[in-house]
């Protein structure tokens, strides 16, 4: 396939590198400039040529700014399969410009961070046509190690926000349990130990552990430096409550877990660090009645 790639960022473009094994790749981001990877002057060249352009980008807005820009160019019958992390609404207008020029979409935004990207391991979450989806398999099989085809447009963005919604709740009460642990005068490996083979396990506890030296290696043993950034955990938690307001759905953990995410990005030193940091941040605060 010819393959265009916009957005070319942590994510982007180690995920461009792997399709350049075995497809035409040519990328474009109007920042980063990764080695390896053949480059055009914008985004409309990128696609004028390309079976598929994939893009991985900041926000909703940017997505469809640069929908706007490449689908006019692109060839009938081509797909734009997004891989951004976005709200359910800008996914499915990207679906509907898409079919006003004869093209297909699916929404795909993806779990397993840099790692996953570099290694290609990463988990596609896909909302689109069926044969959209099925077009576009073997780019998953490349870039990932599943795909999994929630539903119409939109829903693989839905899928995503649900999880993370999922993922910053259980991080923040893994965190306050080591806090918790670590008062009561309970040894963390012992906590792990217990936790991690009982009703309290989660990945956050047995995968990405936010307490240095226990468990897999993760951030917290590298000094917090992010795997997934706590800013961009502020985010999905921000996109889950757009959502659940949107759809008059009640989720008030996911609420708190957005308040306390705002707080330690926005006004304490959470920003630039991983999401697991919140670790360190319990333990400094002390219970106030």
């Amino acid at each position: 396939m010819k393959i265009g790639f916009i957005g070319l960022g942590n994510m982007g473009a180690p995920m461009a590198r792997n399709l350049m094994d075995s497809h035409e790749v040519v990328g474009y981001d109007p920042s980063a400039k990764p080695d390896g990877i053949p480059l055009a002057a914008s985004a409309t060249l990128v696609a004028k040529d390309a079976d598929v352009v994939i893009t991985m980008l900041p926000n909703g807005e940017i997505l469809q700014s640069v929908s706007n820009e490449i689908h006019p160019v692109m060839p009938s019958g081509a797909i734009h399969l997004d891989c951004s992390t976005v709200d359910v609404d800008s996914a499915r207008y990207v679906a509907d410009k898409a079919a006003t020029h004869g093209l297909k979409a699916v929404d795909a935004p993806v779990s397993g961070g840099i790692g996953g990207a570099s290694n290609g391991t990463l988990t596609f979450m896909a909302g689109g046509a069926p044969d959209a989806f099925a077009a576009v398999q073997p780019l998953f099989n490349i870039m990932g190690q599943k795909a999994v085809h929630c539903g119409d447009a939109g829903s693989g963005q839905a899928a995503k926000i649900c999880n993370n919604m999922i993922l910053g709740v259980t991080m923040i009460a893994t965190c306050e349990a080591f806090a918790l642990a670590d008062k009561l005068g309970l040894d963390r490996q012992a906590m792990f130990d217990v936790v991690s083979t009982s009703s309290g396990s989660s990945w956050s506890m047995n995968t990405y552990c936010p307490a240095p030296g226990i468990g897999p290696n993760s951030p917290a043993d590298n000094d917090y430096i992010p795997g997934f950034a706590a800013e961009l955990m502020l985010k999905d938690l921000n996109l889950s409550q757009m959502a659940a307001a949107a759809a008059d759905a009640d989720t008030p953990i996911g609420q708190a877990a957005r308040d306390l995410y705002a707080d330690f990005v926005e006004n304490e030193d959470g920003r630039g660090k991983d999401f697991s940091s919140m670790l360190p941040r319990f333990v400094a605060r002390h219970h106030e009645n």
